[in-house]
């Protein structure tokens, strides 16, 4: 059997948090990248000197891609759980732009495809723990979780209809270096900063962080060994859990800060306990999290001082 080498690589969403990090790895390894963004790299010249600016809900914007590439990852996405709940259109963008991107690769005979799930594909049930066969529609909270369910449905359909055999990455809550978003560990830790109030959504709400280092690692894992683990999915998180009321008082502790934590009521269309059954990912790609949640709190309020703050 002839193994084809995976050698030159297009990321869409390649100037987000995941994205910017994979492209720094990747880089290291001496592959071939390409991004595609609809905004420039705030981080790093190099990749943003290797990044197409583009709307991939417009067709046109393909015109510009390369067609010779061995790979697509695809991690472009409207990605806050409650700004879609606001806003329901955004969730249709991820449809829109999942289906331009896996047009593109039908068209090119672009024949491997890395997708960019989530964890929210769980949605709420009576158990914590999920391996991957767990996913069920009735179980979906948000616009965005339909977003993902629906987007691994056709890239299911296109594996079956035309060939373009696919890995699926479902994430669970990514925090680190280049996030300096709203999302809550970024977001705590600007508020822990100024001293102001900590508002955690749900006394109840337990979820399973993992940390950037380690989410790259097993999307490299997934490029190292795609033929052998092509049209499958794995769950690539930490496989522990903290409460947010928990994550709260870390960085209330690291960042020395008087801030006050406030418990508020749970918002809708948001998992409120998650933890990954990760044992798949060990055992199919190899993937071993190294980062305990209290190394990687250290290091993103080090990072965010430092690169945020200018301190």
């Amino acid at each position: 059997m002839i193994i084809m080498i995976i050698k030159k690589i297009l990321i869409t969403g390649n100037n987000g948090t995941i994205g910017t990090r994979l492209c720094e790895k990747l880089l290291e390894k001496n592959y071939e990248i390409i991004g595609v963004d609809l905004k420039s790299n705030r981080w790093n010249d190099r990749i943003n000197k290797l990044t197409i600016i583009g709307d991939l809900r417009r067709k046109e914007a393909f015109k510009e891609l390369p067609k010779d590439v061995d790979l697509v990852i695809h991690l472009a996405a409207n990605a806050r759980v409650y700004n879609l709940v606001l806003d329901p259109s955004l969730a249709k963008d991820n449809f829109e732009i999942l289906f331009n991107t896996l047009e593109f690769c039908r068209k090119n005979n672009i024949k491997r495809f890395i997708f960019a799930s989530s964890r929210e594909v769980y949605g709420n049930s009576k158990q914590i723990v999920h391996a991957e066969n767990e996913a069920y529609v009735r179980n979906c909270e948000s616009p965005y979780t339909a977003s993902k369910i629906g987007g691994e449905a056709l890239v299911h359909a296109y594996q079956q209809c035309y060939g373009i055999n696919f890995v699926i990455i479902r994430f669970s809550n990514v925090y680190g270096m280049y996030d300096d978003s709203d999302r809550v560990i970024p977001l705590f830790i600007k508020l822990a900063k100024e001293n102001r109030d900590l508002l955690v959504y749900g006394k109840e709400k337990l979820l399973d962080f993992t940390y950037i280092d380690d989410a790259i690692s097993g999307v490299l894992k997934c490029i190292e060994n795609f033929e052998q683990v092509k049209n499958d999915v794995f769950n690539i998180a930490s496989g522990k859990a903290i409460s947010i009321i928990e994550l709260a008082r870390l960085i209330q502790k690291y960042m020395r800060s008087e801030s006050k934590i406030l418990i508020k009521e749970t918002r809708t269309g948001e998992v409120m306990k998650f933890i990954a059954d990760i044992s798949k990912a060990k055992e199919k790609l190899g993937y071993e999290p190294k980062t305990t949640i209290d190394e990687g709190i250290k290091k993103s309020i080090k990072w965010y001082i430092k690169r945020v703050y200018n301190e």
